[in-house]
């Protein structure tokens, strides 16, 4: 395809460098960092709650034996703490968690479009986070036997909105994350 030809022509970049033209390589680093540092945003949060009201996170190791077990065709735990421990799953977990948060701000950018870059505004960001919480509604907590929306859970309202602060605080840091790398680009 020709889009992904001349990408550092002056006709696919603007004035700070980013890529206008949506080919998808262009855009990936910076979904790389943006993802990067809003996962960073959401796990300070995390680490706030859980420091100041001892308030547990999810363990990124359980998404990691759940992630593990996927190859072997099981999507759906009774409750991934009683499956089979996974070699590595700490670490494949703490990795998805960052490629997932990659992936998100990825879309973030295929919707908005690369121009968001130049001057980013809060609400695109700020919902996207909240949309992105389907996510863990309707895969990974039925994958991990919580149920939709953690409808298994002993306390599933204080799931959701633990759930919702969680990417509400991803969506803010997409948003400084974007800011911060406008402040870069200039």
């Amino acid at each position: 395809m020709t889009v992904y030809q001349n990408l550092d022509s002056p006709a696919t970049r603007n004035m700070k460098g980013i890529p206008m033209d949506n080919a998808w390589q262009s855009l990936l680093p910076y979904a790389a960092a943006l993802g990067i540092g809003a996962t960073l945003i959401m796990d300070a949060w995390a680490l706030l709650l859980k420091r100041a009201f001892d308030i547990p996170s999810l363990d990124y190791a359980m998404v990691g034996r759940w992630l593990g077990h996927l190859p072997r065709g099981h999507f759906r735990h009774d409750g991934i703490g009683r499956s089979a421990p996974i070699a590595g799953e700490k670490t494949l977990g703490w990795a998805a968690h960052y490629l997932i948060g990659i992936l998100f701000a990825y879309l973030l950018l295929a919707l908005c479009g690369p121009g968001w870059l130049i001057r980013p505004t809060p609400l695109p960001a700020l919902a996207f986070g909240l949309v992105s919480v389907t996510a863990p509604f309707l895969i990974l907590q039925p994958g991990m036997g919580a149920g939709i929306a953690a409808r298994n859970t002993p306390n599933p309202n204080t799931a959701r909105v633990r759930s919702l602060a969680a990417h509400a605080a991803f969506g803010t840091g997409l948003y400084f994350s974007a800011l911060l790398l406008a402040i870069f680009l200039a």
